[in-house]
């Protein structure tokens, strides 16, 4: 082990059980370990060091008990610096310039973004840009005016100030005091280097232009909507001109939904999965991962790093003792120190466990005579449809799924939704129905093939209650057994059952690449309130229904297991 790499003392420690970290944190410094293993990327001790050191030197508490104290670094902040910091590329520029730090109240969040801005401001490149980013100024004020205050509690500031003031016999100064730090009235500055740091507020078209070497955007799960979607993303293409620049996004959780928060959370945990492509995003996620043990001191050191250090075990336990009392004040406490969303989506299924439920082309020759269960998912009449069936034979489950698409849109989706729909159409996977609108009577002699052609019998077809009427009047009078199914938070068993099936490697889609495509695209809404997930798109316009239709099988396979199960073994088939 190098000495004074943070992060594999850390991750060691992880490994080890000195420190309790939810799944994320674990999956980060998993990804970061491999990747220098693999030399993807590369670790620079004397960068993350220099930070870290510079940092404990010149930054302070600014409010509390600890104040006007120097800052002293915990393991867990000392890693996170040496990760932006210390990890770079080939040519020895940093690799992670879109951070993301989710974590509990009273963590040293805002501290911790302080000090990175005052590092940037006072020790690094000439020109350097620091912006604090909010809805309103108000709010961008909090590190803005923290960053100042450590500014003047650093004892190398004082005595540079009381130099830079010397005057001679006619009161004029004598000593150039371009290198001390100023307040002006819209900026911090340092005159000789060209540095400074601003406070804005949400303003895209007055964001335009900016070239920041760092974006310090606080709590961003307060960011309303549409707002902070474009306010970010006008901030990070700003940044393309600094092959250095760093976009911090620090925060506890919060209440707004469809927010950067929620897209943030649903890139990260789809990079952590390892579905994502994405090599400049570094996710530090900590939240707990079981619910139900939202109340748990234990459980809570996973979204409280700094647990026994800025906040106190006795201060956590009188207000899991408030909580408990109220339903508000549970509410409020799984949000800011358990740091779960009341509505939070994140991604579903490991990559590693999708693909595991691949394979070869499942042939439905290998079926016959077999009973099953079946869910179609219809969208709507110019959009994918999905229809599947599920088949048990020797204690596995496979899926058989056809898609259909209208065949005028086939050549306009497969360019918006960049998915190769013609190569699916050749590979039988996906049929063209209806020119401009899917003609369900395909849905219906899909599956009357599968029982006239094939003897494949499905017992129960899950449904969308919001289908085409027709469809099921004509469904039924062939003589199939159809139950409509609501896919929301009461699907959260069937959700499990699926997702047992999949990391089990109980169930098998074979080449199906499409229906893959749909389980990628994928993610659960979680209610901390009601204690379950509904199945939602990993992005808005991904699309699921292939998932969707799976899970109105799976559902009814278990709602009607009771009365159908010995049927659906095919024991001897």
């Amino acid at each position: 082990m190098t000495k004074d790499n943070w992060i594999y003392t850390y991750y060691q420690g992880i490994k080890n059980g000195k420190f309790t970290v939810g799944k994320w944190i674990e999956l980060v410094y998993e990804y970061i370990i491999r990747g220098l293993e693999e030399k993807r990327f590369f670790y620079d001790g004397k960068k993350a060091n220099e930070a870290i050191d510079w940092i404990e030197e010149h930054c302070y508490h600014t409010e509390g008990p600890l104040a006007p104290g120097k800052i002293s670094l915990e393991l867990w902040q000392k890693a996170f610096f040496s990760c932006i910091y210390g990890l770079v590329d080939k040519d020895g520029l940093r690799q992670f310039r879109e951070i993301f730090l989710v974590v509990g109240r009273k963590n040293g969040k805002t501290k911790l973004a302080s000090a990175l801005g005052e590092y940037e401001f006072r020790s690094q490149e000439y020109g350097s840009r620091v912006f604090c980013i909010a809805p309103k100024l108000e709010q961008a004020d909090l590190v803005y005016n923290d960053i100042w205050t450590m500014v003047t509690l650093d004892p190398e500031y004082q005595k540079l100030k009381e130099y830079c003031s010397e005057k001679n016999a006619q009161r004029l100064k004598i000593h150039d005091d371009s290198e001390l730090p100023r307040h002006r009235q819209t900026d911090l500055a340092v005159p000789a280097t060209n540095s400074n740091v601003k406070k804005i507020a949400f303003s895209a078209k007055k964001s335009d232009g900016f070239n920041p070497s760092l974006c310090i955007c606080d709590e961003v799960a307060s960011w309303e909507g549409d707002a902070g979607l474009k306010q970010y993303e006008v901030l990070k293409s700003g940044m393309g001109a600094r092959p250095e620049g760093i976009l911090l996004s620090c925060t506890t959780s919060g209440y707004i939904n469809d927010s950067i928060y929620d897209e943030l959370f649903k890139r990260a945990t789809r990079f952590l999965l390892g579905d994502s492509k994405e090599t400049k995003l570094l996710p530090f996620l900590y939240v707990i991962d079981d619910i139900s043990k939202w109340n748990d001191i234990n459980e809570l050191r996973k979204s409280n790093p700094n647990l026994g250090v800025s906040v106190s075990v006795d201060y956590m336990l009188e207000e899991i003792a408030v909580a408990e009392g109220s339903l508000s004040k549970k509410s409020e406490f799984i949000t800011k120190y358990a740091n779960l969303k009341q509505n939070s989506s994140l991604a579903w299924i490991e990559s590693s466990v999708i693909e595991a439920a691949t394979g070869e082309q499942i042939d439905p020759e290998d079926f016959r005579g077999c009973y099953c269960v079946a869910g179609f998912d219809l969208s709507r009449t110019t959009d994918l449809t999905a229809a599947t069936c599920v088949i048990e034979k020797n204690g596995e489950l496979y899926v058989l799924a056809k898609f259909f698409l209208p065949s005028e849109r086939i050549e306009e989706a497969q360019s918006l939704d960049g998915v190769p729909y013609g190569i699916y159409v050749q590979r039988g996977l996906l049929q063209p129905s209806g020119s401009n609108l899917i003609d369900y009577n395909d849905v219906f002699n899909w599956y009357r093939e599968l029982v006239e052609e094939y003897e494949i019998y499905p017992l129960k077809v899950g449904y969308d209650r919001y289908s085409a009427a027709y469809l099921v009047q004509q469904m039924e009078a062939y003589g199939f057994h159809l139950d409509d199914v609501f896919q929301g938070y009461n699907l959260d068993p069937c959700i499990r059952e699926l997702e047992g099936y999949l990391k089990d490697n109980k169930i098998h889609i074979g080449d199906n690449d499409l229906l893959k495509i749909h389980l990628y695209n994928s993610a659960l809404k979680i209610s901390t309130e009601k204690g379950k997930s509904k199945l939602v798109k990993i992005r808005p316009a991904a699309h699921i229904d292939g998932t969707a239709a799976l899970l109105d099988a799976i559902t009814v396979r278990q709602k009607w297991y009771g009365e159908i199960g010995e049927q659906l073994k095919n024991e001897g088939k």
